[in-house]
C-alpha cells in the first residue's frame, strides 16, 4: 500500500511542526482503513496494518513533540499492528494449506489409479490405503484451528479498536498535532514580522546615513558661499 502523501512540510521549520504534519496525515490514513477492516475484508485489514506500523514508526522519532498521547498512540498501533499482523498470518496460511492438501489428494489420487493397474473398475479399499490418507485429518485439523484462531483474534482487533475510540486515543494525539502546528504557524508569522521590521530599520538607516551626508554637503556647501562672500 502506497503511503498518503504529506502536504505543507517545511524544510526549515521546526521538527515538531513538520511532525504535526505527517502524524495528522498517517493517523487519517488508519482511520481510513477501519469501516473495511472491521467489515471483515482481510485486505482493508492488511493495509490498516501496514498504515498503523507507519504511524508507530512516526511516533517512536518524534513522539516526544507531542507527550503523552504520542505515547499512548505509539503502544496503540502497534498493538493494532501486532494483531492484525497475526490474523493476516491466518489468512497466508489457509490458502497455502488448501493448496497442500489438494496437491496430496492429487498425488494420491495417481498413486491409487496407479495400483488399479489394467482393472475395469476401482477397488475402494485401494483409496482406503492412499499414501497421504492420514495426513488429511492433521490438515483439516490445522484448517479448523487457524479459522477458530482468526475468528478470536478478530473479535479481540475490533474490541481493541472500540475502546480506542472510547478512550479518544487518536482526538488526543490530533488534539497535541495541531497545538504544534499552530506554534509553527505564529512562529512562522512572528519570524515574518521580525524580517519586515529588520528591513525597516535597515530602510531608515541608509535614509539616515543618506540624509547625514546630504546634511555634510549642504554645510559645505554653505560654508563655500559665506568664504565668498567675505
Amino acid at each position: 500500500m502506497k503511503a498518503r502523501k504529506v502536504k505543507g512540510l517545511e524544510p526549515l521549520a521546526p521538527l515538531a511542526g513538520n511532525a504535526a504534519r505527517i502524524v495528522e496525515v498517517r493517523v487519517a490514513e488508519l482511520q481510513s482503513f477501519a469501516p473495511a477492516a472491521l467489515g471483515g475484508e482481510p485486505g482493508a485489514q492488511h493495509d490498516m496494518r501496514i498504515a498503523a506500523k507507519r504511524l508507530r514508526y512516526v511516533l517512536e522519532a518524534t513522539g516526544f513533540c507531542f507527550g503523552r498521547p504520542a505515547a499512548t498512540a505509539r503502544r496503540r498501533a502497534k498493538d493494532l499492528q501486532d494483531l492484525l499482523g497475526e490474523i493476516h498470518d491466518c489468512d497466508v496460511m489457509l490458502p497455502r494449506l488448501a493448496r497442500h492438501r489438494r496437491e496430496l489428494r492429487l498425488a494420491d489420487a495417481e498413486a491409487v489409479r496407479s495400483r488399479a493397474g489394467h482393472d475395469p473398475d476401482l477397488d475402494p479399499k485401494l483409496a482406503a490405503r492412499a499414501p497421504h490418507r492420514t495426513v488429511y485429518r492433521g490438515l483439516d485439523v490445522l484448517e479448523v484451528y487457524l479459522r477458530a484462531r482468526r475468528s478470536l483474534l478478530f473479535d479481540r482487533f475490533t474490541e481493541l479498536w472500540a475502546e480506542t475510540e472510547d478512550r479518544g486515543v487518536w482526538r488526543l494525539l490530533i488534539r497535541a498535532a495541531d497545538r504544534e502546528i499552530a506554534r509553527a504557524a505564529e512562529a512562522r508569522r512572528a519570524a515574518e514580522r521580525a524580517e519586515r521590521a529588520r528591513h525597516a530599520l535597515e530602510a531608515a538607516e541608509r535614509q539616515r546615513v543618506a540624509a547625514a551626508a546630504a546634511a555634510e554637503r549642504a554645510a559645505a556647501e554653505l560654508a563655500e558661499a559665506e568664504s565668498e562672500v567675505k
